[in-house]
């Protein structure tokens, strides 16, 4: 049994709210005062947990489920007030703010404006030889050393390269040869510096924002995507660990055949590991890659647990996900070898989807809580095991997760069916404007330890302020709350629900 039990025995609620999406003048949600101010509203509201999507760089498309690096923290979270409060910008730079939209990340307008103002606070760090962050700065560096070089040096190579993937790099850095990488990083030693710089700020607020959470009684929960994305410095710098081809390509990717979300499947696109060779490394990157994230939050969500048993291979030249295969994954060992190392997994299994009974079986040997989500409860018939009267006790229940529409969207799209069923669920009439308070309600009354609702259901905002259409490749992401809807959020009424169902 995994000792996870100690933290989700207590039931406890909590809230799925991407940093991203906090409001906020500078274009995008941050680390600094907004956040701040929601551990606070979690404490008054009696919760216990503040559930966030993966907090790694994104690329492009914004998504945090592709990232350049399974390590590194978004510098795009880093807070410019807190900047300021360390004297690493001056109050200018905060003045005459370009216009970004309040509901909206605009991911251009903020990457070119937050990438000014990071490098900024570089020049400003370099030129002062007597500044009290020398000291912070070498330790980070030495501490996170395993992945930090590596990922400095793949960032600035990145930008030299004009964002092309490392396989169209020139040959001498796309095979890591040890003089080139050497020429490299003194030659493009400021923009080596400025990524482990701007890694070290963005763990440093990080660390602080932890505590505050900590010092309110809030846990933090994170979240681990089982694969990563093929341009990242992870598979640059150990390609002997992934699937790929002699030119480095992907030879099959990941994704999941046609299901709810999709007609076709989702086709990820990322590398499939070669398992047998992390296995003989002792799982060194996967150890390496959970010691990181257990030093960020507290409890670990892993994403497609399943595919620890088995993955969805799909042949990388198709564009769609409908003819690949299952293929075995490393299975119960691979979590037997991560107890070993350390001691306890605060995790919680996403066993969404098209689930077997030997993944049920892992999960309960490794003592790990699965996933229930309301918006799937009431399609079938009343032993449906999403419904809150079936539910297991060591298992976390949403109204909905980052994928799902709001819980006032997905009524609006409801069958005339699925709105009887779900009424006469609960015994009374529901409509657009009380559905998501009423769900959420029946997810805190629940038998699951560990409720959460996303806060665009506690708002109850429509369809347009999903975070992620799967499937899907522009406008995902990007929802944020505006400072109005911020001051709404009324604490009472979620302590009220958090006592009387156990949870406060």
């Amino acid at each position: 049994m995994n000792v996870l039990s100690h933290e989700l025995y207590r039931r406890g609620g909590g809230i799925l709210l991407h940093p991203t999406s906090l409001p906020g003048p500078f274009g995008i949600g941050d680390l600094g005062p907004s956040a701040s101010r929601f551990i606070d509203f979690l404490e008054q509201a009696g919760m216990s947990y503040w559930q966030m999507l993966p907090l790694v760089p994104v690329m492009d498309e914004f998504s945090p489920y592709q990232s350049t690096s399974a390590m590194a923290g978004n510098p795009l979270l880093i807070s410019p007030e807190l900047l300021l409060e360390e004297g690493l910008i001056g109050q200018e730079r905060l003045e005459g703010l370009p216009d970004f939209p309040e509901e909206r990340v605009d991911v251009s307008m903020v990457l070119s404006w937050k990438q000014d103002l990071l490098k900024a606070a570089w020049r400003s760090f370099e030129h002062d030889p007597g500044s009290s962050l020398k000291q912070d700065f070498e330790e980070f560096c030495q501490h996170h050393s395993e992945w930090l070089e590596d990922f400095a040096l793949f960032s600035a190579l990145r930008e030299v390269f004009g964002k092309k993937s490392w396989t169209e790099w020139p040959e001498e850095f796309k095979k890591r040869e040890p003089s080139a990488l050497a020429w490299a990083k003194e030659q493009h030693a400021d923009s080596f510096g400025f990524h482990r710089f701007s890694q070290f700020l963005f763990f440093r607020q990080w660390q602080s924002l932890k505590n505050c959470a900590h010092e309110k009684g809030i846990r933090l929960i994170g979240d681990l995507p089982i694969f990563v994305a093929h341009d990242s410095a992870d598979v640059w710098t150990h390609p002997e660990w992934f699937e790929l081809d002699p030119d480095g390509n992907p030879i099959r990717v990941a994704g999941v055949p046609p299901d709810y979300f999709s007609p076709t499947g989702q086709r990820w696109g990322n590398p499939l590991f070669l398992w047998e060779a992390m296995e003989s490394s002792g799982y060194s990157w996967w150890k390496l890659r959970m010691r990181i994230l257990l030093e960020t939050v507290d409890l670990v969500r892993i994403d497609h647990f399943r595919g620890f048993d088995q993955y969805w291979a799909i042949p990388a030249e198709d564009q769609t996900a409908e003819n690949g295969s299952w293929v075995q994954g490393p299975g119960k060992s691979f979590f037997d070898a991560m107890l070993r190392e350390f001691g306890s997994l605060p995790v919680i299994a996403e066993d969404l989807g098209l689930i077997t009974p030997e993944v049920n079986s892992m999960r309960k040997e490794c003592g790990f809580p699965g996933m229930k989500v309301l918006q799937f409860a009431f399609e079938d018939d009343w032993h449906q095991p999403f419904l809150p009267h079936n539910v297991e006790s060591l298992s976390v229940i949403y109204t909905g997760t980052h994928d799902n529409n709001t819980t006032r969207g997905w009524w609006k799209e409801a069958s005339p069916e699925l709105r009887r069923n779900v009424c006469r669920y609960l015994g009374f009439e529901s409509d657009e404007e009380n559905i998501a308070a009423n769900l959420t309600r029946l997810a805190w009354m629940s038998s699951s330890s560990l409720a959460i609702t996303p806060l665009q259901d506690l708002l109850n905002l429509d369809g347009n302020c999903r975070m992620n259409l799967p499937g899907t490749i522009s406008g995902n992401w990007i929802w944020r709350c505006t400072a109005r809807q911020f001051d709404a959020l009324n604490p009472n009424l979620l302590r009220e629900w958090n006592e009387i169902s156990g949870r406060a």
